[in-house]
């Protein structure tokens, strides 16, 4: 009976932490003068790019910028082919 418990303990403990990440990379703008960015940020919740959309928002609003796009969402398997395109913007959001 324990054993049973303990077993099944850790299944739910490594499924809870099994979950991938989840990235988006996305262009922002800033106005007056206009100014362009694109960027690469990490998503919490949903892997889609609806749900990266309305997380990511109010991250660039409280900054100034405005989100333009979700180009794409991906794994961390995605990451090290971004991160010199998006530059100062990589991971900052």
């Amino acid at each position: 009976m324990i054993r049973t418990l303990s077993l099944s303990l850790v299944l739910v403990a490594a499924a809870s932490g099994a979950s991938a990440a989840c990235f988006a990379d996305y262009k922002a703008k800033r106005d007056d003068p206009l100014r362009l960015h694109y960027g690469v940020a990490e998503i919490r919740g949903d892997c889609a790019p609806g749900p990266a959309a309305e997380e990511l928002r109010p991250r660039l609003d409280s900054a100034g910028w405005e989100l333009l796009n979700i180009v794409s969402v991906f794994d961390d398997s995605g990451l090290s082919e971004r991160e010199e395109s998006a530059g100062e913007f990589y991971l900052r959001f």
